[in-house]
């Protein structure tokens, strides 16, 4: 019989992980908090990058239960896990899919866990996905995990890696991958949401890029000094992206390569600015954490800015990155 498997959000990474997954034969289900996603699911099937539409069943979340021996992909944004997690009696079978680090969900004992480099966006109320940067997913272990465990692992990557829409890698430890792209995500997401400006704009706006810099120093600098391993999930291992912001006129010259490719692309943390909730604590909170008592100003600034624009309901713009810049002592080119 083939595998059931459950995912959790039919978001960008839920729809780009289920078409390998139908494509190989898995009972895919797709479940969804928001009632006209599920309609549009129910109605038109999903699709991604324009192909022909897919056909699973769409349950709401509020009537989804987990079934026994089905996997779990967790495709959610973190501070939905609670809910998510008060469901599930138990975990072995649960593969998270998320950018960001939730102390509940890493307090669990599953073994396997995926992360996405590429970058997928999706409409609020469609589940009509479309893969707007290139990129892999890494799934492996999370911890120390049988041959069974990392048999179903590979099977996973495998199915998921049918749809060849971007490249799946079956890796032994999972966790350098998820925090490399921690490095570069905590970064991104905060500045860019903050200002209201797509990626691209940190590589352009002198502002923006001379705090986007920084920032990544401060998180590659934290990882590194407790003790975390970090893996290559880009065309530079983060080791070599650090000691190119390191060297004079070198940062430029690669923001001229790297610009075009992210033109366009917008982070995950940029519709949920101003609204009440945001990931900044799975991000940049889960720096600080690292940090203990060791120096991290630029990511306490950066929490403080995110909770002033969600908590006050603020619109983005620059304005909040010259209020970061002027707290953190930096000049504000215009």
């Amino acid at each position: 019989m083939p595998p059931t498997v459950h995912i959790l959000g039919a978001g960008g990474i839920g729809i780009a992980a289920a078409a390998g997954l139908v494509r190989t034969g898995w009972h895919v289900t797709m479940v969804e908090s928001n009632a006209a996603k599920v309609a549009a699911g129910e109605r038109d099937g999903m699709c991604i990058d324009g192909a022909s539409a897919i056909r699973v069943p769409f349950v709401p979340f509020e009537a989804w239960r987990p079934v026994p021996n089905a996997v779990v992909l967790l495709c959610t944004k973190t501070f939905d896990n609670a809910a998510v997690l008060a469901r599930l009696p138990a975990t072995p079978l649960l593969v998270p899919i998320q950018n960001g680090y939730d102390p509940q969900l890493d307090a669990l004992d599953h073994p396997c866990e995926a992360i996405a480099s590429f970058v997928s966006a999706c409409p609020a109320d469609r589940p009509d996905a479309r893969i707007t940067r290139a990129g892999a997913l890494h799934i492996g272990a999370r911890r120390e995990a049988s041959a069974m465990q990392r048999e179903r692992m590979a099977a996973l990557a495998n199915a998921i890696g049918a749809s060849g829409l971007f490249p799946v890698h079956h890796v032994d430890d999972v966790r350098p991958y998820k925090a490399a792209k921690l490095m570069y995500n905590a970064a991104i997401s905060p500045l860019a949401a903050g200002a209201g400006v797509d990626n691209a704009e940190l590589l352009t706006d002198p502002l923006a890029n001379r705090l986007f810099f920084a920032l990544l120093l401060e998180n590659h600098a934290i990882l590194r000094h407790a003790g975390v391993p970090l893996a290559r999930i880009g065309p530079f291992h983060p080791d070599v992206v650090a000691r190119i912001l390191r060297t004079p006129l070198l940062p430029k010259l690669m923001s001229h390569f790297f610009r075009p490719s992210l033109r366009g692309t917008y982070c995950s943390m940029a519709p949920d600015m101003g609204g009440g909730r945001t990931e900044v604590d799975a991000y940049n909170g889960h720096l600080i954490r690292l940090a203990g008592q060791g120096p991290c100003p630029i990511n306490r600034e950066v929490v403080a800015m995110v909770q002033r624009i969600t908590e006050g309901r603020l619109a983005p713009g620059r304005s909040h990155l010259e209020r970061l810049a002027q707290t953190l002592g930096m000049e504000t080119p215009a």
